[in-house]
């Protein structure tokens, strides 16, 4: 149990390092929240404890929006535990869940294991609700991206609010397990009461 805690928090400390100054709503604050999200799945749906936090700790520490376009994740997943002395077949699973859990991977994705499928719900969760609603913000003002166009019905223009159409409101559907599930339905209510609201506004 010791040696398992060492691990985790030895892997929190390398990847909080090389996540440092990394924002846009991909900051170290998103791993933690969904680190936090996977615990609790997990303690309802099962599934090895130590893979779930290794997985969601190193889901986004190599992210390509970072990287020049290229996602790295896994292959930094793989140098970070091969460092630590971690054994083979808990580095190939989890740089495989790491690999194929992202909404942008599509049908590319390969199945992921139970352990996977709690760290893609407890990613995925959190682009829905508040925190959905600011890290849609912050990635937009670090890209150069609206939140809004008037007139941008056919998404001629990419935009923030474009973004809840084309992939959140998406993600519920998508989840794995019912916590994750139930989770997501208040939080995808309150980002629908928002945009209402924002629209609304906008529109007076």
């Amino acid at each position: 149990m010791n040696m398992t805690k060492d691990l985790i928090h030895d892997v929190e400390r390398t990847v909080r390092r090389r996540m440092a100054g990394q924002q846009a709503g991909h900051g170290f604050d998103h791993v933690g929240r969904v680190l936090r999200s996977a615990r609790k799945i997990q303690a309802e749906v099962g599934g090895d404890r130590m893979i779930v936090e290794l997985a969601a700790l190193l889901h986004d520490v190599g992210d390509a929006k970072f990287h020049g376009g290229v996602e790295k994740s896994a292959e930094f997943t793989r140098q970070i535990l091969g460092e630590l002395d971690v054994d083979v077949a808990t580095i190939d699973h989890v740089a495989k869940i790491v690999d194929n859990l992202s909404f942008r991977k599509g049908d590319d994705a390969k199945p992921l294991s139970l352990e996977g499928q709690i760290v893609q719900d407890a990613d995925r969760l959190d682009a829905l609700g508040a925190i959905g609603i600011v890290r849609t913000i912050e990635y937009g003002a670090a890209f150069g991206q609206p939140f809004h166009v008037s007139g941008n019905a056919d998404g001629t223009h990419k935009t923030g609010l474009r973004h809840f159409d084309d992939k959140l409101f998406k993600l519920c559907g998508l989840l794995n397990t019912e916590p994750a599930r139930r989770m997501a339905r208040q939080r995808e209510a309150f980002m629908r009461t928002f945009i209402d609201q924002f629209l609304a506004e906008w529109e007076e």
